[in-house]
């Protein structure tokens, strides 16, 4: 494995990066109560995120480490497959720096930070999750096939991307995709998506496309069934 990280964090972003991230925080956190999962909203505590300016990836990480053992890393970009589920095996979240134009507010085809760090880091300091997601990292990273890896690009899509959540009854948003974008929650939770039960053998064989709003997503009971299910799933990677 090649190193893949990058050395450091810039050490100053600019006014106008800042502001980027305080529009999108407000506008997002604005929405989140009552339809984003109450796990991933108390994670956004944990780690200490602000409104205000960019986080500082070991700020962050300073109180990630402690709860669950991960981490945010500094990448410079799109990683090769086998780099990023192997960062995810060892509890190393490749995390992107930069941050999106202004005109690009609502969509970025690649990540940035307000997806990387807003969107997914939260769940790590969750124990069930965090476990989940490095248990996912493990099987892919021995994935024997390309079709094994197929379908875990799948199952990866349909929790930490895209995933939804039943919580006293209501079904809540915890995928990155969801959190970090208004159009595709109110698609999520609204009448044109169908919302399945989530069944890991059809999850797997689901078939994506990542430029539309989804049609099918899927609903778990809780983070806990996600890493039963993984936990045994890792068992048998062959067969996953």
């Amino acid at each position: 494995m090649i190193d893949v990280t990058i050395a450091a964090q810039p050490t100053r972003y600019t006014d106008e990066e800042h502001d980027v991230w305080k529009t999108l925080y407000a506008r997002r956190l604005g929405e989140l109560p009552g339809t984003a999962s109450a796990r991933f909203m108390a994670g956004i505590d944990a780690i200490g995120l602000g409104p205000d300016r960019v986080p500082d990836l070991a700020d962050v990480n300073r109180r990630l480490a402690p709860l669950t053992g991960w981490r945010a890393v500094p990448v410079g970009g799109f990683l090769p497959a086998a780099d990023f589920f192997a960062m995810l095996s060892k509890r190393e979240f490749p995390t992107t720096v930069t941050v999106r134009a202004r005109e690009h507010l609502e969509y970025v085809s690649a990540p940035d930070i307000f997806h990387d760090v807003f969107g997914h880091v939260p769940l790590h300091a969750d124990p069930a999750f965090a476990s989940y997601l490095q248990h996912f990292g493990a099987v892919a990273a021995a994935s024997p096939s390309p079709d094994a890896l197929q379908r875990l690009t799948r199952l990866f899509w349909f929790t930490v991307e895209f995933g939804l959540i039943r919580e006293g009854g209501e079904v809540r948003a915890y995928g990155s995709g969801l959190i970090s974008s208004s159009a595709d929650a109110r698609n999520a939770l609204g009448p044109g998506c169908d919302r399945r039960p989530f069944a890991l053998d059809e999850v797997m064989a689901t078939d994506f496309e990542i430029d539309r709003l989804q049609p099918v997503l899927y609903v778990v009971d809780s983070f806990e069934q996600l890493f039963a299910e993984m936990s045994a799933c890792l068992a048998v990677p062959a067969e996953c």
